[in-house]
C-alpha cells in the first residue's frame, strides 16, 4: 500500500518494522511493516487481517472463542482459546468484554426504557402530525408501537 488516506497521494514510503502481540495457536508475536508519507509526515503499521488494531489476540483466538462459548455451549472459563504461549490464556472478563454485544441472552435495553417512556410521553400530546396537508396518527406513524406498547418495557 503506497496510498496515504490522509493527503491521498502514493507517497507511503517503508518506515521499518516492529514486534506486536498477536496470541493464538500458531503466533506470540508477529512483525508488522511500518510506513511513512512523505507528503504529511504520518506515519503507518500494516496490520495483517488476522490482527485487530490494539488487540493482543489474533481474531483467529477470538473466532475460536466465539466458537466454543456460543456453539459449544461452554462457560467462559472453557471458552478460551489456545494459545501458544501457556502464560498468555485469555482472562474471562477479557472473553465477556469481546463478545458483549453479540451475547444475545441478555438484550442491551440500557436506553429502550427511556425512548419508550419519551414515546409515550409525544404519545399522550393531543398534537397531530400533519405532513402534506395529511394528518398523521401514532398507529400510522409508529406501527411498530402498536405491537410493542403492551409491553410496557
Amino acid at each position: 500500500m503506497r496510498h496515504c488516506p490522509i493527503c491521498v497521494q502514493d507517497s507511503i514510503v517503508g518506515h521499518g518494522r516492529r514486534r506486536k502481540q498477536a496470541h493464538d495457536e500458531h503466533h506470540d508475536w508477529i512483525g508488522v511493516r511500518r510506513g511513512i508519507c512523505n507528503r504529511c509526515g504520518k506515519t503507518f503499521t500494516f496490520l495483517p487481517p488476522f490482527s485487530p488494531p490494539y488487540g493482543h489476540y489474533s481474531l483467529i483466538a477470538r473466532s475460536q472463542a466465539l466458537r466454543r462459548y456460543f456453539v459449544e455451549g461452554g462457560g467462559w472459563e472453557a471458552a478460551a482459546p489456545a494459545v501458544k504461549d501457556p502464560d498468555r490464556v485469555a482472562d474471562p472478563s477479557t472473553l465477556r468484554r469481546w463478545f458483549r454485544s453479540l451475547d444475545s441472552s441478555l438484550p442491551p435495553f440500557s436506553y429502550l426504557r427511556r425512548t419508550m417512556l419519551a414515546i409515550g410521553a409525544w404519545l399522550r400530546k393531543t398534537e397531530n402530525l400533519v405532513h402534506d396537508s395529511l394528518p398523521l396518527r401514532w398507529h400510522t406513524t409508529f406501527p411498530f408501537l402498536a405491537r410493542f406498547w403492551p409491553l410496557r418495557i
